[in-house]
């Protein structure tokens, strides 16, 4: 056959073989690809376009074609999306026309090919996404209804692994400020700390982040996004590596997108976990304040002893639940004097509180064995020293009253002078004689006397009285005090502490109590 009946024959065939293979797409590349691998030498193969080179995607005849091309080679078609490579040894020139021709039809149904890929990709991708929206609800379901900070922890990183697809993860959370602390790592290291004003982190969140970033040392591909309280980073959820069929890979916005939403959800969870551990918080302390004053009622007396020829009050109202004012009545042995106390611990609340059970099992143990004497608050002083911090100290007016005559033995440790009303007018101090206890290991003290006769009146109390103030900072003051005593003569011990505590309430006009205030009230009838 001559040539020009040889090329009619073979246009005649491709002619045939377009028609048959039309529309394109699978079927006319896996026919078209042999056909031109027999004009191009010894085989071919198409290319197409990956996220990183090039991706067989099918080969036909003899040669070696990786499965993976970083460039196109010296024998090769480039066509939008992809490369048709056949063998090197016949370079492109070398092509015959209808090989050209063929090659042509060759990118074109590979093209075909290429867009339905993207097509299924896409489609898959809508699906993955709605799946995703639906995770990502279900996802905010659960850790709304996760209180607890620990799992709701564990939950909230798992979740952002699953949907990014994510190989490994990290939460870090902060307090304020631009330092954040490691929560939770899945799938190897992370760093310890994260700080937001690092450059590295700040490259993290901006979706820059180079491999081996700080956040997850080794991992090739990652991207963070903040968790956001009132505007501000209050933690950072970091992914790394994303898996695919071909291995880890690159993020798409997708994800990025996904994981914002996640975040938002999670700050609202920790912000409400926070919120339920304070008031777990809140309630434990109110169960330990609750103890604390339910002990302290057990260790102010629930009544005045009788005391023949006298009468005896006491009362005492702390600025919160517990307090640190302390006031006591101690029998002694022999059965001839009562130990009369008032004490102020520096401070209010559980601190002080415990600091006046300690000083009342001490006065207690010490009284019981030895009478009122400058060796036994010395005693008194160390063990205060011994079982209170640096800051914390004790005043106290400690007196041994004899009924019989009358006769107040007393030592002033640091406390407000006590007062002695006369029933002839006259008013008698009882100044301080050493100073506060818990201060200094090498504190002394020294007894004074005193005595009360028929119709004098005793008043002990603490500085929550007299410092008691107005809105103006104006404060009740002792003279106020003594002048309420004077009216009192006649009035019963019980109905003068009530005139006191109305007088000092109405002189604060409304003004929250500051300090504990303390009263206790000796008169001698006869």
């Amino acid at each position: 056959m001559d040539a020009p009946a040889a090329g009619s024959e073979l246009r005649l065939e491709l002619d045939r073989l377009v028609r048959e293979v039309l529309p394109g797409g699978r079927r006319a590349l896996d026919r078209l690809l042999p056909v031109f691998a027999g004009f191009a030498g010894t085989g071919a193969a198409v290319y197409l376009r990956a996220e990183r080179g090039f991706r067989r995607e099918a080969a036909s005849g003899s040669g070696d074609y990786p499965e993976l091309l970083d460039s196109p080679p010296g024998a090769a078609l480039a066509f939008d999306g992809g490369l048709l490579v056949w063998d090197p040894s016949c370079p492109p020139r070398q092509l015959s026309t209808e090989a050209c021709g063929l090659a042509l039809a060759v990118a074109a149904a590979a093209r075909e090919v290429q867009l339905a890929h993207r097509l299924r990709a896409q489609d898959f991708e809508a699906k993955t996404r709605g799946v995703q929206l639906e995770a990502l609800y279900d996802v905010g379901l659960a850790i709304a209804s996760t209180l607890d900070f620990e799992p709701l922890c564990e939950q909230i990183l798992m979740r952002a692994v699953s949907l990014a697809d994510a190989r490994r993860g990290a939460l870090y959370l902060g307090e304020g400020g631009d330092a954040l602390r490691l929560e939770r790592a899945f799938g190897g290291d992370a760093a310890p700390t994260l700080d937001l004003a690092d450059a590295e982190v700040a490259a993290l969140l901006a979706g820059r982040a180079t491999p081996n970033c700080c956040a997850l040392p080794g991992a090739q591909h990652l991207f963070g996004v903040p968790i956001l309280t009132d505007g501000e980073a209050r933690g950072v959820l970091v992914v790394g590596d994303k898996e695919s069929r071909w291995g880890v890979g690159p993020f798409r916005e997708e994800d990025r997108r996904t994981l914002e939403l996640l975040a938002n959800q999670a700050a609202i969870a920790l912000a409400n976990a926070e919120l339920h551990r304070q008031a777990l918080e809140k309630e434990r302390l109110e169960r330990e304040v609750e103890l604390a004053s339910q002990i302290q009622r057990q260790i102010l007396p629930k009544s005045a002893p009788r005391i023949p020829g006298y009468q005896v009050h006491g009362w005492n109202r702390p600025a919160r639940h517990v307090g640190g004012d302390y006031y006591d009545f101690l029998a002694l042995p022999d059965g001839t004097s009562t130990v009369l106390v008032v004490g102020d611990v520096s401070g209010k609340g559980v601190p002080a509180a415990l600091l006046v059970s300690t000083l009342h099992s001490a006065l207690h143990l010490l009284a019981e064995r030895e009478p009122l004497s400058p060796a036994m608050c010395e005693r008194l002083n160390r063990l205060i020293l011994e079982s209170s911090s640096a800051n914390k100290f004790i005043t106290l007016f400690v007196a041994e009253l004899c009924p019989s005559d009358g006769l107040l033995r007393y030592v002033n440790a640091g406390h407000n002078p006590g007062l002695i009303r006369r029933a002839s007018g006259a008013l008698e101090e009882l100044p301080a004689s050493g100073m506060p206890l818990g201060l200094i290991a090498e504190a002394r003290f020294a007894t004074a006397e005193a005595r009360l006769l028929p119709g004098d009146l005793l008043c002990l109390y603490s500085d929550g009285i007299t410092e008691a103030a107005t809105p103006d900072d104006e404060e009740f003051g002792c003279a106020r005090l003594v002048e309420l005593l004077a009216t009192g003569d006649a009035q019963p011990l019980g109905e003068l502490v009530a005139s006191i505590d109305r007088a000092v309430v109405d002189f604060a006009a409304g003004r929250p109590q500051a300090d504990d205030q303390t009263l206790l009230l000796v008169r001698r009838d006869c």
